[in-house]
């Protein structure tokens, strides 16, 4: 009986222990992803106000690209497949800087919504999607039902997505247009509550080896997603609720 007891007390201590650490984790997750959209929105207003610094990216007045604005556009997709690649080679100093550059320029690829949009609508469409961030990844942390299934299907969501917009820059379709922005807003709708959970799910995996660099770079890959998840959903509810200047 002492020793069910002794076994039990152990177990629990030991479940004390993971529950402290994983709130320390999705905090630290949470806290660099906010710092990161931060950095966002303050280059995206920077920018997007000031028509010589926009006129380096964009024709201030069609808005459409030069070929700094093309590049710019798709550099935060090249960046997010190198961070993913070369991930295992940073130190979690490094992956957090990296995190933070990418964040900048994302900030200059989304600059062109403080013209083509009112400053209120991009504040109410930024406050919905901040609820609607919340609650999605609530549920992600909070369910019991195993979404882990969810994955592939969003990814492959995500993919088609790509190559739809891509198709749409020479076709200019409104009505593609659309629909792309319903299905992106389901689709990271859903990619919260996934990342949410596989987080939370690769921490207690992972905790009993207590390697705190891996923990470390793990906090600014789960940043990094969840950014990721709350920007492209900003800006496909932006696209369907937002008023146009």
């Amino acid at each position: 009986m002492a020793q069910e007891q002794l076994i039990r007390t152990v177990g629990g201590a030991r479940a004390a222990e993971i529950d402290a650490g994983l709130r320390a984790h999705m905090n630290k997750v949470y806290g660099t992803m906010s710092v990161g959209m931060l950095i966002t929105f303050a280059v995206a207003w920077a920018v997007g106000t000031s028509p010589a610094l926009l006129s380096v990216f964009r024709d201030p007045i069609t808005l459409s690209p030069n070929i700094l604005g093309w590049i710019v556009m798709f550099a935060p997709l090249a960046m997010v497949f190198g961070f993913g690649a070369m991930i295992n080679r940073f130190s979690a100093a490094a992956a957090q800087t990296f995190f933070y550059a990418f964040a900048a320029v994302m900030g200059l690829s989304m600059a062109w919504i403080f013209v083509a949009f009112t400053g209120l609508s991009i504040a109410n469409v930024f406050l919905i999607t901040s609820i609607a961030f919340a609650g999605l990844s609530l549920y992600g942390y909070t369910t019991k039902k195993d979404i882990s299934g969810w994955g592939a299907f969003l990814i492959m969501g995500v993919i088609g997505l790509i190559v739809a917009m891509i198709v749409n820059i020479f076709l200019q379709s409104p009505a593609i247009m659309f629909a792309i922005s319903i299905l992106g807003v389901l689709i990271f709708a859903g990619l919260t509550a996934y990342d949410t959970q596989k987080i939370k799910n690769d921490y207690i995996a992972h905790a009993a080896h207590a390697d705190q660099e891996w923990l470390g770079k793990a906090a600014i890959m789960g940043a990094l997603n969840l950014y990721l998840d709350f920007i492209n959903m900003f800006m496909f509810l932006l696209q369907l609720f937002g008023n146009r200047e």
